[in-house]
């Protein structure tokens, strides 16, 4: 199921702390938005009571925190045919969520050829849907 729209797309996300340390407007377009959280910084991603995601390595794109693969539960995770389409970023893929018998359909996204410039997003998960990023 393709569409036309993106987790983000529509609402103006809220400056983030490395957005704010380098100067850059939360309402600034394409690559402007992108920044990558202190290393010492660990983000983690929960839902239904459960950890999904951890790490100090995401990379926080219009307000979504990008976690590496290697952070994420891949056996919480389901693949969905869900695809999206952003312009500058190129086309996002979902996973659903599954834990403890609940299921969070597209609840994860990720861009498996993203466009230039947003190289940096290659090979990371962000959520959504009721997962507490924090």
């Amino acid at each position: 199921m393709a569409a036309s729209i993106e987790p983000s797309a529509g609402k103006q996300a809220p400056k983030t702390a490395a957005q704010d340390a380098a100067g850059l407007d939360a309402g600034a377009a394409g690559a402007d938005l992108n920044g990558v959280i202190g290393r010492d910084m660990m983000v983690e991603a929960r839902w239904n009571g459960s950890l999904i995601a951890s790490s100090d390595d995401t990379v926080v794109v219009e307000g979504n925190h990008y976690f590496p693969v290697d952070a994420v539960d891949s056996a919480l995770l389901r693949p969905s045919g869900t695809t999206t389409i952003c312009p500058w970023k190129g086309t996002a893929h979902y996973y659903s969520l599954h834990v403890d018998g609940a299921d969070n359909a597209d609840a994860a996204w990720y861009y498996p050829d993203p466009k230039p410039k947003a190289e940096n997003i290659r090979g990371r998960i962000a959520f959504w849907k009721g997962v507490k990023v924090a």
